[in-house]
């Protein structure tokens, strides 16, 4: 888009927005319409995707699951590490949100002498 005047930019941008429908343009106001970039370069497939370290979401959740004795957690334990690893990966609110309180109740329990989940 380096070709285009920020005019002609913001134009092509209000033309795409206004082409969508309602159900899209209420996500993108939800997020906001200033910060939102219908011109950006898609985000890689999610197989290939890597974290701040440089590790997929592959080699994270198995790299976590070999410190744990596979006696120790179930299917659905390791399920749920890996969709927290992939909204890690992925910067989601909700799994932001998850792993911020999960951090301050261990912090807490922690405070108030019961020791650690």
């Amino acid at each position: 888009m380096n070709k285009f005047t920020p005019e002609e930019i913001e134009e092509r941008k209000k033309t795409i927005f206004d082409a969508m429908g309602k159900r899209g343009q209420k996500q993108i106001l939800k997020k906001g319409y200033e910060d939102w970039d219908p011109f950006a370069e898609p985000k890689d497939p999610i197989d290939i995707r890597k974290d701040k370290t440089k590790r997929t979401s592959q080699s994270l959740i198995r790299e976590f699951l070999s410190h744990i004795d596979h006696d120790e957690y179930s299917n659905t334990f390791a399920q749920g590490a890996f969709e927290m690893c992939l909204g890690i990966i992925n910067n989601e609110e909700k799994i932001k949100g998850m792993f911020e309180f999960a951090r301050w109740y261990d912090a807490l329990l922690k405070k108030e002498g019961h020791g650690s989940l």
